[in-house]
């Protein structure tokens, strides 16, 4: 019997979901499906039972419904814990274990493929949404010098730095209090890229040896990642390593092998050129 996989959200069709997958089954040798789901809101949970109830042994939850697979699940992961997000659903002996990828995605692709260490640097992380919650924990498990969140609306970015207390120091603050300060990694989880924007980024917090990462991935250079180039930033990188990596950990969670990324990696580069 083949096994059955398949990513859920609203809106779905952009997703590369299937194609990471099926590329990570071929290579593996794993005999799995992979499809999209769509769900209207408010109809999640009826959604992931029938999927269930059909065979379906594990799903991976985009936006809006990482918070909704949160409350669904009802074995959860520390790193989902934390993140009050679960973007990987399993289906095993009649419970449900939720887990988030996200976080450990992104620092697989910093430290790993980039050959960025984040142990002892200055971190800056742009935005105080989902996106930062879903990243924050196994970002301070990596013990960097410092992690500074700069969001436009302050009393978000203290309330993350509040309830992430518990795994390390995390200093909120404003766009404005990053005059005159640089970074070692500066991490854009804003959405100002899907929208050609670019947050209020003082000049000189980008140096030679800044790492400049934006979670957008596009066929060009987002507005942070020209801007982080104008201003001399040491490296350039956008999240589609990010998604790859991501896409793995649940792979590995759900069939019990860790797949090479490099060449889906790669694939998905030449597709989006």
């Amino acid at each position: 019997m083949t096994d059955r996989y398949a990513v859920i959200g609203n809106p779905i069709s952009h997703s590369q979901s299937p194609f990471i997958h099926q590329e990570f089954a071929q290579a593996t040798g794993q005999d799995i499906s992979y499809e999209k789901l769509f769900a209207d809101i408010g109809k999640f949970n009826e959604v992931v039972r029938e999927f269930a109830a059909a065979g379906g042994k594990g799903l991976n939850i985009t936006l809006p419904f990482k918070g909704d697979a949160f409350r669904y699940a009802g074995e959860l992961t520390e790193r989902a814990r934390a993140a009050e997000a679960v973007n990987t659903l399993a289906f095993r002996d009649g419970k449900v274990y939720g887990d988030n990828t996200d976080g450990v995605g992104l620092v697989r692709d910093i430290v790993e493929n980039l050959d960025y260490p984040i142990t002892g640097q200055r971190v800056l992380i742009l935005g105080a949404g989902g996106a930062v919650r879903g990243v924050l924990e196994p970002i301070l498990e990596q013990k960097p010098a410092s992690l500074t969140i700069a969001n436009r609306t302050v009393i978000k970015a203290e309330a993350l730095a509040h309830h992430f207390a518990r795994y390390g120091k995390v200093e909120a603050v404003g766009y404005d209090a990053l005059e005159g300060r640089s970074f070692d990694i500066i991490i854009n989880a804003t959405s100002t890229s899907l929208n050609n924007e670019m947050p209020p980024l003082p000049h000189g917090v980008f140096t030679p040896r800044t790492l400049a990462y934006d979670m957008v991935y596009s066929a060009g250079l987002t507005p942070f990642l020209q801007r982080a180039q104008g201003e001399n930033a040491g490296m350039l990188a956008d999240g589609l390593g990010m998604l790859v990596e991501q896409a793995a950990e649940s792979f590995s969670i759900w069939r019990g092998v860790q797949p090479d990324t490099r060449k889906v990696t790669n694939m998905l580069r030449e597709v989006l050129a």
